[in-house]
């Protein structure tokens, strides 16, 4: 049910907020206008959420900001994976100068999605409309050159733009070392070295983010993601704090995913710092090409080979003529069993629903029928 509030008061109550909002700078496009002319709530506002909280979430429109909550038909008819995200665009109804009701999402593309961590393979939504994906790692004990296939996988599923950004390269570090372990990922994704100490870096990079453009940034926590997006903004828009001298990290770590505006260029949205990054993207070519071994794949015996033991195997036998690296091999493997462990899950829970859904259809029908 709608709120009962005539539409002369929501003008007048978008008009008190004085906060006026240019969302073309925030992506607002004819695509967008069309998918909202399709929407039963096609006459209320519609804006882009730049924070996610808890239980409500920031809202950027044209005519000022807002803090949103959900009607209780999303609450309680969707799954918590439709649940808006940060850099979804919106349909809302103001009821206060600052405060509206979501009543819609526009559809979603280009999302960042994560397996959450638990016993149920579930997925969840980190940002949307997103055109470049920086998967931001430091240049001290941070680098971990399996966390980047990680969220390349993962990225490659919604055609994100991956991009490699180095922080601390002021630090001591073996260039050499880092760029043979990204061999197999060099020709694949842009590769960026920078430090908040030397501006020149963050320039480059700077340069990299077109007008209009939306980039996530994601990665473990203490790499510098908010400082990184500070200084592309040229102003303090995300909060740090100061660097333990106990690990050489920032001692803030951000909480929520919030999205800020670099001046009027690009959309950048930052987000927690995750320790596991659980993939849901099980598309085997996918994966055997950002891992940069289809080469090998190709020339296997049996077209299903699973690259386990089969005679045959182009991919093993490669591994142990040191033509493959074995980590890769490994991480190529473990990527692709926990990927598919999520598509059976999802596939089993949908099995069970639409069992369930039968039974209650059977019910109605005869309701005194034992079954």
């Amino acid at each position: 049910m709608y709120y009962d509030i005539p539409i002369l008061n929501i003008v007048a109550l978008t008009i008190k907020n004085n906060t006026m909002n240019n969302l073309s700078l925030y992506g607002w496009n004819e695509l967008l206008l069309e998918q909202k002319r399709n929407s039963i709530y096609k006459d209320f506002v519609h804006g882009r959420i730049s924070i996610t909280h808890k239980t409500c979430y920031e809202v950027i429109s044209e005519m000022g900001d807002y803090t949103c909550e959900l009607t209780g038909n999303m609450i309680y008819g969707r799954d918590k994976v439709e649940f808006p995200c940060t850099g979804d665009w919106v349909i809302f109804q103001p009821i206060d100068t600052d405060k509206g009701i979501i009543y819609d999402i526009l559809p979603r593309q280009k999302t960042l999605y994560r397996l959450k961590s638990g016993r149920i393979s579930e997925k969840q939504a980190i940002a949307s409309h997103v055109d470049k994906g920086f998967i931001v790692q430091s240049l001290d004990q941070n680098f971990n050159v399996r966390r980047i296939e990680r969220f390349m996988i993962q990225l490659a599923d919604e055609n994100i733009q991956p991009v490699l950004v180095f922080t601390k390269s002021d630090l001591e570090f073996n260039k050499n070392d880092v760029e043979e372990s990204l061999n197999h990922l060099a020709h694949k994704i842009p590769i960026f070295y920078t430090s908040v100490h030397f501006p020149d870096t963050i320039e480059k990079l700077r340069e990299y983010i077109l007008i209009g453009e939306t980039v996530v940034f994601t990665g473990s926590s203490g790499v510098g993601k908010s400082t990184l997006i500070n200084k592309l903004c040229k102003q303090e828009v995300l909060l740090t704090n100061s660097i333990s001298s106990a690990t050489g990290k920032g001692k803030h770590t951000t909480t929520r995913r919030e999205m800020v505006m670099m001046g009027e260029k690009g959309i950048l949205i930052d987000t927690p710092g995750i320790k596991v990054f659980g993939v849901t993207n099980d598309d085997a070519d996918t994966l055997s090409r950002l891992m940069d071994i289809n080469s090998f794949t190709e020339k296997c015996r049996f077209k299903d080979c699973q690259h386990m033991n089969e005679a045959g195997c182009a991919v093993i036998k490669a591994v142990e003529d040191g033509e493959l690296d074995r980590g890769v091999y490994e991480n190529f493997l473990k990527l692709r069993k926990e990927a598919w462990h999520y598509s059976t899950s999802v596939h089993e829970k949908r099995k069970v629903e639409k069992s369930f859904s039968k039974m209650v259809k059977n019910v109605k029908k005869n309701p005194f029928k034992k079954f």
